[in-house]
């Protein structure tokens, strides 16, 4: 391992102290702040336990009110990310898959990940896992095979299943192999339904196969964005055609085959609830989805809640969102994808947060030609053996490192400049998320049972609070 990457691992590693070694009796403060004087760093000394100072702001936590468990946070570990990272040389990529997956309390604990069924956008080229010649076709999956993925996304995965045995994969298909579709096209085109029973022997043929490869998948989106026919690959699929396969296909080739994976609906933007709210209205299909994954590029947040309500036995997961700063930029604008997805997203019922995408290039690639996202920045960005952490690597570790799987979000009042969103863990602590989004600082007194803190963040500023 070369000196430069040495000292960044060296640099990182400090950052990320151990809570362990801080006294626990104080608040312990893990701040960025946007001129970059602050990146995800935790606070000496720690915040002390005082009477209130009177000030207008207050934060009340309540742990008395409860809402939904936390499956965890991460990114999508897209074709091209986990190709990325397989071209690293080992010392390089072991540095960097244990700081972002590790839980020891010296690096920032991805616990989620999400990875395509074939190519996705993010891969350099586009493929499913039964790639035929024009004109043939395979009902009974008899050529199934996970083909490129076994060169790069199944290598990388094994290796972080290594660092977080425990941590929950959801995959998701951009498209049904070609020879399926009506325009026999890898974008838009719609499935045939006389090979929905055959798309329902592919996805239980990828779960085994990965099975077999030592990888469980916790749960499956039917269709990336499935109102959307300009990514390459796409495919769409509205909600009556999604409802059709559940109740007649997946969902009774799941129960046949035993697999127990979670079947998730919709996986697209928050600006059509409808759609979810159609098809869980269907008894039939109802009974196999465990419930509706979302995107935040339309619509508003509060419709996650509006699905919780109406079947509030049903979960929600949040699959898919681009953090994207300017590259090069001197400022750190980390107060916004906070306060709009860590915060909102989870005070909306959302087990998970989900970023897009792990990992590109300088040039953000590979991609595919014609379709592929030319804008996507990873959360890290891998130059060879080079890498530089971005805003979504920051935006996600203000949760990640400290929320971890089983944590239960807690009561907590939002402030108009302090979004704020609270958590339990399993061990019993408390962490508090708050994002400054005004344009000056902001003084608050945190009252949690009989114990009170004051804090403040300057104009911009993110900090997650630990007691």
């Amino acid at each position: 391992m070369n000196s430069k990457i040495v000292s960044s691992v060296s640099l990182f590693l400090g950052l990320l102290t151990p809570l362990s070694l801080q006294a626990q009796k104080d608040v312990s403060l893990w701040l960025t702040n946007p001129d970059k004087s602050a990146l995800f760093q935790l606070q000496m000394p720690p915040i002390s336990f005082a009477k209130s100072t009177g000030t207008s702001q207050v934060i009340d936590v309540d742990e008395a009110k409860t809402y939904q468990t936390v499956d965890g946070f991460g990114f999508a570990l897209t074709g091209g990310s986990a190709q990325l990272i397989a071209h690293m040389d080992a010392a390089s990529r072991a540095a960097l898959l244990q700081n972002l997956f590790a839980d020891d309390g010296n690096n920032i604990g991805v616990s989620y990940l999400r990875v395509s069924i074939g190519s996705s956008d993010m891969n350099d080229h586009v493929y499913s896992y039964d790639d035929l010649p024009e004109g043939q076709t395979d009902p009974d999956m008899a050529k199934f095979n996970l083909g490129p993925d076994l060169n790069d996304v199944v290598p990388v995965l094994k290796q972080i299943l290594a660092i977080n045995p425990k941590i929950k994969i959801l995959a998701s298909p951009w498209s049904a192999p070609l020879w399926m579709k009506t325009n026999v096209g890898a974008q838009g085109g719609v499935l045939k339904p006389e090979y929905f029973g055959a798309y329902a022997k592919y996805f239980v043929k990828y779960i085994q196969a990965m099975k077999a490869e030592g990888i469980t998948i916790d749960a499956l989106t039917i269709q990336n964005e499935p109102l959307n026919e300009k990514n390459t690959p796409s495919m769409l699929m509205l909600e009556s055609e999604q409802a059709d396969f559940i109740e007649n296909d997946l969902g009774p080739a799941f129960q046949n085959a035993g697999i127990k994976t979670k079947i998730v609906l919709y996986d697209h933007n928050l600006d059509h609830p409808a759609y979810p709210l159609s098809i869980l209205s269907d008894p039939a299909a109802n009974k196999y989805v465990d419930g509706t994954g979302f995107h935040l590029y339309g619509g508003t947040v509060d419709a996650m809640t509006q699905v919780h309500n109406a079947f509030p036995n049903k979960n929600l997961y949040f699959t898919e969102q681009a953090v994207i700063a300017h590259p090069g930029s001197q400022t750190m604008d980390v107060r916004k994808p906070v306060a709009k997805i860590i915060i909102a997203v989870s005070r909306n019922w959302s087990k998970n947060i989900l970023l897009w995408n792990l990992a590109a290039d300088p040039n953000f690639g590979p991609h595919t030609n014609d379709g592929g996202c030319s804008v996507c920045q990873g959360a890290v960005t891998i130059d060879g053996n080079e890498v530089t952490r971005n805003l979504a690597y920051y935006t996600l570790a203000h949760a990640s490192k400290f929320v971890r799987p089983g944590s239960v979000r807690i009561g907590s009042n939002d402030l108009a400049t302090l979004p704020n969103v609270t958590f339990k863990t399993p061990d019993g602590k408390k962490v508090l998320i708050v994002s400054n989004t005004s344009d000056s600082a902001q003084s608050f007194d945190v009252h949690s049972g009989t114990k009170v803190f004051t804090a403040s963040l300057s104009a911009g500023a993110v900090g997650t609070y630990v007691w």
